[in-house]
């Protein structure tokens, strides 16, 4: 877009002083970022394109991410916490209607405080992944007195048993006639279905709460100060109602590989157990005050649940076509599916020294 469109976006929000540059922010994948530049003493700010396509119903996005914003902000000032404004996201309102997003007719966009003097990083080590679990581990602990009902962002999210249903539907209708070929790997998962769909089951049984989570925790989520110390969790267009497993089984998906998502040498696909324990020591030192006896005990069910459930999506699409993921060759979610089946696998024998070392730091 012209600067000049820019600038008339940023006009409709309550910000503090004279814009004197708009330029791009980032490389994010999914919103269009901008930095906004201002005179003098005022702020700078971050405009974003909030992309609908993904989140449909952009009032309720804003309405979660203002709720938990102010929520977090609240407790922070209620602890005498210096320095807020680095430590929590602000969210500017739009002139004409109050709401935090402006729809200029064909795009919606939101206005946030530009917070200087900040790092992020990506490096996954023991050192950042007990970052990463005492970070989002306080994040879900600050949030589990919210007294909002939040909305679900994308529908169906992580739940195991709408994503076997979409594996199940592949299957019977087996469009690209890829089945016979795969049939050993949704056999493989068929057996594992019921035990995998524990957490919805165990939620219609009034045993486990459904928490506020981030629902994409990872390092590049937080937001640093430049000597190092953490400021805030970034990134909140995901947070929404769901069971802890979500903030500690998606991490250790990615984090816990030893080799690629896609990795075509399942040789190197295994699961790291010491990513596993620097992150869930640091998740339950900030976690632990408000997670339940079935939270705690399902932990090691959560870090096996997400590689399952992103096999039987990469394996879904793959039998559909390839409609939905991005593919760079023929098997390429075929290829995917594998390495996350492995990964699994891997991560289903280091279960036992996975409730042993749950028990220790206990």
């Amino acid at each position: 877009m012209e600067t000049k469109d820019l600038e008339k976006i940023v006009s409709q929000f309550e910000t503090e002083g004279n814009v004197v540059e708009v330029k791009p922010l980032g490389n994010g994948l999914i919103n269009t970022t901008y930095r906004v530049r201002t005179e003098g003493a005022a702020p700078d700010y971050v405009l974003q394109n909030i992309n609908n396509a993904i989140f449909p119903d952009v009032e309720m996005l804003m309405g979660n991410i203002v709720a938990v914003t102010n929520h977090i902000r609240a407790k922070k000032e209620a602890a005498g916490e210096a320095d807020i404004d680095r430590k929590v996201l602000r969210f500017v309102p739009c002139k004409a209607t109050g709401k935090y997003f402006y729809f200029d007719g064909t795009h919606y966009w939101r206005v946030m405080v530009f917070i200087p003097d900040t790092v992020t990083q990506s490096a996954v080590t023991p050192e950042s992944s007990y970052i990463v679990g005492e970070t989002f581990g306080e994040f879900q602990a600050m949030l589990a007195d919210i007294p909002v009902e939040l909305g679900e962002t994308i529908k169906d999210f992580h739940n195991m048993e709408f994503r076997l249903q979409q594996l199940r539907e592949a299957v019977a209708d087996n469009k690209a006639g890829r089945l016979a070929e795969v049939q050993w790997l949704v056999d493989e998962l068929e057996k594992r279905a019921d035990e995998m769909c524990k957490a919805e089951r165990l939620h219609r049984e009034g045993k486990l709460p459904k928490r506020i989570c981030h629902c994409d925790t990872k390092v590049d989520n937080i937001l640093f100060d430049k000597d190092g110390s953490v400021l805030c969790v970034i990134d909140l267009d995901t947070v929404m109602p769901n069971y802890v497993f979500s903030d500690f089984g998606d991490f250790l998906r990615s984090a816990a590989n030893t080799g690629k998502e896609d990795d075509k040498d399942l040789d190197n696909v295994n699961f790291n157990m010491e990513i596993f324990k620097a992150f869930t020591k640091g998740y339950l030192k900030s976690a632990g005050v408000f997670l339940t006896p079935v939270e705690v005990e399902n932990l090691p069910y959560a870090a096996t649940l997400f590689p399952y459930m992103q096999t039987v999506r990469f394996l879904a699409d793959y039998i559909n076509g390839d409609t939905y993921y991005k593919t760079a060759y023929a098997e390429h979610n075929l290829v995917r599916s594998k390495a996350q089946f492995k990964l699994l696998q891997s991560a289903e024998a280091c279960v036992p020294e996975m409730q042993a070392f749950i028990k220790e730091c206990l």
